[in-house]
């Protein structure tokens, strides 16, 4: 099982669409508060659309309850400040893949607790995708390894 988490996100509608993303994958999705923005279930079922029931979603009101909820589970950071392509990492069953804030990423301390970092390789001067745009071209790769039975 891969999990999606959003660290502190700032864009409601970015959760409303990584709602929508991992109940139509079937995936769990963590939020990691505090958001940038109130949690106006009106938003985030409008963004979400009718998604929110079919979605696993769990909030955490820090970064030390997420961590100590998935102790031994490895941590994925998807972030502009990484070396390795996400083509190239390898991931495994288990692994929870992390999104920054829209409007800063992680802090540098949360950045070091990772157990690994990927990019997304961009073309000439683009400096980075929309965050759920990103998210799912990393979980797509992260699902094809983990549910490949060759």
């Amino acid at each position: 099982m891969i999990n999606i988490a959003l660290y502190q996100p700032d864009i409601p509608q970015n959760v409303g669409s990584a709602i929508r993303l991992c109940a139509c994958l079937g995936i769990p999705l963590d939020i990691i508060e505090p958001c940038g923005f109130p949690w106006d279930m009106k938003k985030i079922k409008q963004s979400g659309m009718d998604y929110l029931n079919q979605a696993n979603l769990t909030r955490h009101n820090s970064w030390g309850a997420f961590k100590e909820t998935y102790k031994g589970r490895r941590l994925i950071l998807m972030t502009t400040k990484a070396s390795v392509p996400y083509t190239d990492f390898t991931f495994q069953d288990g692994d929870i893949l992390i999104a920054g804030r829209e409007s800063s990423g992680v802090p540098d301390d949360v950045h070091t607790q990772m157990d690994g970092r990927v990019l997304i390789p961009m073309h000439g001067e683009a400096r980075s995708l929309n965050i759920i745009n990103a998210t799912a071209m990393i979980t797509g790769e992260a699902l094809r390894q983990v549910t490949n039975t060759d």
